[in-house]
């Protein structure tokens, strides 16, 4: 303050109706800004709510499968132990289906064994093939519903809704509604949303193949991403010279991170597909993609992380005799390692929900079981959702919201992985 100004202060009437006006313009200056703040949070966290809500509004569905408990006579006559895959299944559920409505019509029973998924012949052979002791026994089995009668003891579907409208009509409910008074009608949890892979029935549909294939490409992208982005981060925070070249490599990786995801699916389309003739669909071609993306933002995280070290640690090391890659390695890489392995989970964390470069190299494919390696044909959890989306049938809309949150929840683990482990071996300086 100079010396004509001190004058000025000090000779200023703080008690003056005009000091008054002003301090009251900054105090409502500074109301309307908080209230801003509040209003912005208030409006986040809306949105937030009503995006959850229509998810678990939509999604809690998928959670619960609709079962009727059927026994099932193995008959001997028509299902061999030389040879059970030969076996007439479908005439043994039909026998089943009979045998819990005995007054119905013949011609009617095979309205009535559609109230059981389509796969149930297969439901009961698989039973058998894991215990041939069970030909020539009565085996009662929990079958899925078929979609339509889910929605409908889920009460997705009105039942006064005129029935020309309707998936199910009268007689069809009314036959429904004699296994409900049977007390044959269950809706238990739907675990085989987690261990089912994809199917053409909703009722039977799961993430499983989804789940693995997504755990695979995040392995190979973790394998190839993590310790290329370290050393890259290091040499270019520690060892490189200061010149142009290295000034136009870090503006060239800080400007990948902010590139679309897709340009990186289209370099892998021509890359890895068209050069190299990796198989299509493949979980080691949607993790190398993945890596490249990836890769800029473990870099900047490793780099941020490695400035953040004071530099008195360094010049310790050095004035007790540690050479250059002893310090960096001894003693400024362990201390970066929070920051570094929380950048890492969070790349992860968002490679994991990129859907754009994996449809690119074709992992959306209809894959009925779980892969069994990195080579084989997989599908991943926003592949399965967007393939789900794009289902007319009505129980495929529930099981998207249900894989949507599914997602999310293991982004939620990772992001708090990330913050566990930043909070618990973080230091501070």
């Amino acid at each position: 303050m100079t010396d004509t100004a001190a004058p000025a202060m000090a000779d200023f009437d703080w008690g003056s109706g005009h000091a008054k006006a002003r301090r009251s313009k900054r105090y409502a200056k500074e109301k309307r800004l908080r209230a801003y703040g509040i209003a912005a949070i208030t409006a986040a966290l809306s949105l937030l709510a009503l995006l959850l809500g229509s998810l678990i509004l939509n999604g809690y569905t998928a959670f619960v499968q609709t079962k009727v408990e059927v026994p099932f006579y193995i008959d001997p006559e028509v299902v061999s132990q030389d040879n059970l895959q030969r076996g007439n299944f479908r005439e043994i559920t039909s026998r089943s289906v009979a045998a819990l409505f005995p007054d119905l019509p013949e011609e009617d029973l095979r309205t009535a064994v559609r109230i059981l998924t389509n796969n149930t012949p297969f439901l009961v052979r698989n039973a058998v093939m894991e215990d041939p002791g069970l030909i020539g026994e009565t085996v009662t089995l929990e079958i899925p519903a078929s979609d339509p009668f889910d929605q409908l003891n889920k009460g997705q579907v009105n039942r006064d809704t005129p029935e020309a409208q309707r998936r199910v009509d009268d007689f069809e409910v009314a036959l429904f509604d004699q296994l409900v008074e049977q007390g044959r009608v269950s809706t238990p949890f739907n675990f085989a949303l987690f261990t089912n892979a994809d199917s053409r029935f909703p009722e039977l549909a799961g993430l499983a193949g989804a789940i693995t294939g997504s755990f695979f490409a995040l392995l190979v992208c973790f394998i190839l991403s993590f310790p290329i982005g370290i050393a890259a981060a290091v040499y270019l925070e520690e060892f490189a010279p200061k010149n142009r070249w290295t000034d136009v490599i870090e503006v060239n990786i800080n400007n990948l991170a902010a590139v679309p995801s897709i340009v990186f699916g289209l370099l892998g389309l021509a890359v890895f597909l068209g050069w190299f003739g990796l198989p299509r669909s493949a979980p080691l071609v949607g993790g190398m993609v993945l890596s490249l993306m990836t890769l800029p933002t473990i870099i900047i995280a490793t780099r941020a992380a490695l400035k953040a070290v004071p530099p008195s640690i360094r010049e310790a090391a050095l004035g007790v005799g540690a050479s250059k890659h002893e310090v960096v390695m001894h003693h400024v890489l362990p201390l970066a390692l929070p920051g570094i392995l929380t950048g890492t989970i969070i790349g992860l964390a968002q490679a994991l929900g990129e859907t754009a470069p994996l449809l690119l190299i074709g992992m959306n494919a209809f894959i009925t079981s779980p892969p069994g390696g990195l080579l084989e044909s997989s599908t991943a959890l926003p592949t399965q959702i967007y393939i789900w989306a794009d289902s007319p049938e009505r129980g495929f809309v529930s099981r998207t919201s249900a894989g949507i949150l599914v997602l999310m929840g293991f982004l939620i683990t990772m992001n708090a992985i990330a913050v566990y482990l930043r909070q618990r071996i973080e230091r501070t300086w």
